[in-house]
């Protein structure tokens, strides 16, 4: 629908999910001194015309094959993901080998990298080769294939092919949703090929995201979390998903606990 067709206070709490990512009903309330039952019906009438999705305690603009637009992600949990892609960090010695796939979590994790030395970074994510490039202690190999003008990611057969080539020490992974019985899921099936590859080529692999993921959907799954050693969050709403990772011998993280 329109935006003009809106009410003025629709309109800025869509203004402020495109600046932010997502808005929050307790935010939201004291931004406009009203109730949060007020907020709650205000997100409720922008999720059933399909302008927001909602989540707990909150919405996020809509999912999609483009998913939400690249730079508002990165404002999605910012301080949350920094959090983790330090925790990340601390996983990884000096010295080792590692592919990095797509995401702004993984981006997180390279930024928090930066400080290390010798590291092999194998990566189909145009953005975190170009971080990481400049460092002359850092040998970055990038895949080929299509890139995706969306978020800089490098998808297709191509790349999963480049991929198969390597075996590597980590893995560092994101993924766009995470369902109840632990399944991994994303957007593009393109992305998905190249995310199981990296899975079946590293010794130790790294599931990065955050807890907003546990209140999303998406279409094609990747695989399980059982098949991930290692799996790093600002929290884990999910019991079903705490209960998994105790049962396949995942090391959970909970950068906010």
């Amino acid at each position: 629908m329109n935006s003009a067709f809106l009410a003025p206070r629709h309109n800025e709490i869509l203004s402020l999910a495109k600046e932010h990512g997502r808005v929050l009903v307790d935010d939201l309330a004291a931004h406009f001194n009203v109730t949060p039952q007020t907020i709650r019906r205000d997100l409720n009438e922008l999720c059933d015309r399909r302008l927001l999705s909602r989540i707990h305690g909150g919405a996020l603009l809509p999912s999609g094959i483009q998913n939400v637009e690249y730079e508002a992600r990165r404002k999605i949990a910012a301080e949350e993901k920094r959090a983790i892609g330090r925790a990340a960090a601390g996983l990884i010695p000096d010295r080792a080998s590692l592919f990095v796939n797509i995401g702004t979590t993984t981006e997180a994790v390279s930024d928090a990298l930066l400080d290390h030395e010798g590291l092999m970074v194998i990566t189909n994510n145009i953005n975190v080769a170009n971080r990481m490039r400049v460092y002359p202690s850092f040998e970055v190999i990038i895949a080929g294939g299509v890139v995706r003008g969306s978020d800089g990611g490098i998808v297709g057969e191509a790349a999963v092919d480049f991929i198969r080539q390597f075996k590597v020490d980590y893995a560092v992974i994101g993924v766009s949703a995470i369902d109840q019985d632990g399944a991994l899921y994303d957007f593009d099936f393109r992305e998905v090929k190249v995310a199981q590859a990296i899975i079946a080529n590293a010794r130790h692999v790294i599931l990065v995201s955050d807890s907003t993921k546990f209140d999303r959907g998406a279409p094609v799954r990747i695989g399980h979390i059982s098949q991930v050693h290692t799996f790093i969050t600002d929290s884990c709403p999910a019991s079903s998903v705490r209960a998994l990772c105790a049962e396949s011998g995942v090391h959970l993280i909970e950068t906010a606990a």
